[in-house]
């Protein structure tokens, strides 16, 4: 009897700190993986960039190291059938399409040089028209005002858009160009919709580019790339060099896109959460696109081969685990990431401290660009475990106010809410996240499911599953449930002191910072 070899599929995970492959098998379960951080640049305050060809290398290392790990545990690299792509989104690259070169570093979705460019923008006339069309408010989110700020800044970006040959990509569209072929062996210059839905060039409603939202921002001159379905058999090619030369790529999504579908958020009014260096709330709202009245963005979720597409409302937050990070790093309150939940938990409360994490402005629903980060309450009582739990509290609060946005939006309360990324690995955290929002947390034991969604497109992309009820055994096992342990006055009472402290962070950057510029 000849036994059926297994199948297995792989993915990519491109985040904003570090770089990621996992091999998955047919449960949802890594059987390899591997993980590389890159350096962050931080040319001044605000501004964050990374260097385009360590992201490309930090890839290329986690697949050789993966693959390694695969075939030493007895498996065969022709039993992976098919790989997918997730990435940070609105990360803006540019680069000659006639060489290759990037002509900048990428300027990170969390980077806010741009606000000077964004406060001009609104000003002009037809500014109001970007919201119907876009889902985004204007805001240094989107990678459209990264471009132009590259090209008012950088002399030979400009010379090369000016000849007509400056392209410019997402993360993916990046990594496709450097990392995968197409059938001729022909370069790519392609991006999923949920990545285009990022960028502000896209019409939400047409998915496809939009002459207006083009010109509007003056880059009628710049290569866009190719946009095709989350999920496809044919658009993403192949890998062309490596130990998995010739594995066909299937699957392509944003991250938060990708963790949706690695939760199986499949039907409308499912919603997940993922704590990254960010914080990103998706709400399924099925093939419609939903209109935020609240201060939620409205983007595609994901759109699998010959099907509809699927939207979501989102809430971003732009520090979450990053705020950590900060306190390791910057002030030296912890040693080690994961000391944060554990000092959070010995002390009954902040002590009155309020953290407002808003290191480069606050995202959704408030989309405050001239606040930055403020802490109120500190008194001769305070100590660091009152800090950190002031620092973890930041993000559950902001969570909970995506989430009342998310409930007045849609006239439906949120029931549940799944949970994923590095801050959901700390019990202690998504105990104070159930306490503060009064909503059931959900965690699966196995939480990489921003990795998982796009094996999981990848997967619909050659035919190993053909409908969503095929993936009920995909990352089942071992949930677990975080129920609040407050009352209704309670979380009332500290929300609005919360509140409180997002007004007073208001305004802190007067007109002259923001205008500041910084020439090459």
């Amino acid at each position: 009897m000849v036994l059926e070899s297994r199948k297995f599929t792989a993915a990519i995970d491109q985040g904003t700190t570090s770089t990621r492959f996992f091999i998955f098998d047919e449960r949802g379960e890594p059987v390899a993986k591997h993980q590389e951080e890159f350096d962050q640049i931080y040319p001044h305050s605000g501004w964050v960039e990374h260097d385009p060809f360590v992201l490309t290398k930090s890839v290329e290392n986690c697949i050789e190291a993966a693959t390694a790990q695969f075939i030493a545990a007895g498996h065969k690299t022709q039993d992976i059938c098919a790989l997918g792509i997730t990435n940070q989104r609105e990360t803006a690259i540019v680069w000659d399409i006639r060489s290759g070169e990037a002509l900048y570093n990428a300027i990170v979705w969390a980077d806010s040089r741009t606000t000077h460019i964004v406060r001009q923008l609104k000003l002009e006339d037809a500014a109001d028209k970007i919201l119907p069309k876009t889902g985004l408010p204007l805001s240094t989110y989107p990678s459209a005002v990264k471009v132009k700020w590259i090209l008012e800044h950088s002399r030979a970006a400009r010379e090369v858009y000016e000849a007509g040959y400056l392209a410019f990509g997402t993360v993916d569209t990046w990594l496709l160009y450097n990392l995968a072929e197409g059938c001729s062996g022909e370069k790519l210059h392609v991006t999923d919709v949920t990545n285009a839905s990022r960028t502000m060039f896209l019409d939400i409603n047409t998915l496809e580019y939009d002459p207006f939202l083009i010109r509007f921002f003056g880059l009628e001159k710049l290569l866009l790339p190719a946009i095709a379905s989350s999920s496809n058999s044919k658009a993403y090619g192949v890998l062309a060099k490596g130990p998995l030369k010739g594995v066909r790529v299937t699957g392509c999504l944003g991250d938060q896109s990708a963790a949706l579908v690695g939760q199986k958020a499949f039907e409308q009014g499912m919603a997940k959460n993922t704590y990254g260096t960010g914080c990103f709330m998706l709400y399924n709202t099925g093939n419609q696109p939903v209109r935020s009245k609240n201060g939620l963005l409205t983007t595609v979720a994901f759109q699998f081969e010959n099907q509809p597409p699927v939207y979501a409302l989102e809430g971003s937050i732009a520090v979450a685990g990053s705020a950590v990070k900060f306190l390791r790093d910057n002030l030296g309150i912890i040693r080690e990431a994961n000391e944060i939940g554990e000092l959070a938990m010995s002390v009954q409360d902040s002590g009155g401290v309020v953290f407002v994490t808003a290191f480069a402005g606050l995202f959704a629903p408030y989309w405050i660009d001239d606040a930055q980060g403020t802490i109120f309450g500190i008194t001769n009582y305070t100590k660091k475990e009152h800090i950190c739990r002031a620092t973890i509290e930041a993000t559950c609060f902001q969570t909970k106010a995506i989430m009342d946005a998310m409930e007045k939006d849609s006239g439906i309360a949120i029931k549940n809410l799944a949970v994923d990324g590095g801050m959901s690995n700390s019990d202690e955290c998504m105990q104070l996240q159930a306490d503060i929002i009064g909503v059931g947390v959900d965690r699966p034991a196995m939480r990489e499911t921003t990795a998982l969604g796009a094996a999981i497109a990848a997967g619909f992309g050659v035919n190993l599953w053909s409908s969503f009820n095929e993936l009920d055994h995909v990352n089942c096992r071992n949930h677990r449930k975080f129920s609040a342990q407050t009352s209704p006055a309670q979380r009332t009472k500290r929300f609005r002191q919360w509140e409180r402290a997002v007004v007073m962070s208001k305004g802190w950057l007067t007109s002259e910072d923001i205008d500041k510029e910084y020439d090459d």
